[in-house]
């Protein structure tokens, strides 16, 4: 069953219930050359660090794109600061620094994943921005995206899971 974006204080999710097995499903959020497919804003083009996401702390790049970027093309760096396989998973996307260190904006991406029974899962994907300064806050519309975003991720994550 599909459902609307709720958004919240400093949040916005969206929870889909998908007739697939946990692991699978999973397995598809922890592979970043999956990503572009899953995004429902169409910004993510390519996986640049192929490796399957297996610790916190691992960083993955993705090609983006965004009209309203100053280089409409950009790479970002995400931090996987959730992994607790098959349950939840999740990241913070940021930019590489001259220096080689990351810089990040405050927000985050999680899917928390509640297997049903064996063949179906509840999937919640939530876009947290609680830790966006105040000068982003001012730059930032938040959520980026319209309310179809999320709903659309998930019904992705499903089409790409079952294709898999």
């Amino acid at each position: 069953m599909k459902q609307d974006a709720v958004k919240q204080a400093d949040t916005v999710s969206a929870t889909l219930t998908m007739a697939l097995p946990t692991a699978k499903v999973f397995a598809v959020l922890a592979d970043p050359t999956t990503h572009a497919s899953i995004d429902g804003t169409g910004w993510v083009r390519e996986c640049v660090d192929r490796a399957p996401l297996t610790e916190v702390g691992q960083v993955f790049r993705m090609a983006m794109y965004h009209a309203d970027h100053p280089d409409g093309d950009y790479r970002i760096a995400n931090q996987v600061r959730v992994l607790d396989a098959p349950h939840a998973i999740g990241w913070a996307p940021g930019m590489e620094q001259v220096d080689g260190g990351l810089r990040f904006g405050g927000w985050t991406w999680r899917y928390d994943l509640k297997p049903l029974d064996a063949s179906q899962t509840e999937v919640t994907l939530t876009y947290d921005w609680s830790e966006a300064s105040e000068p982003a806050r001012e730059r930032f519309q938040f959520p980026p995206f319209g309310p179809e975003h999320l709903p659309n991720s998930l019904q992705h994550l499903a089409e790409v899971a079952a294709a898999g």
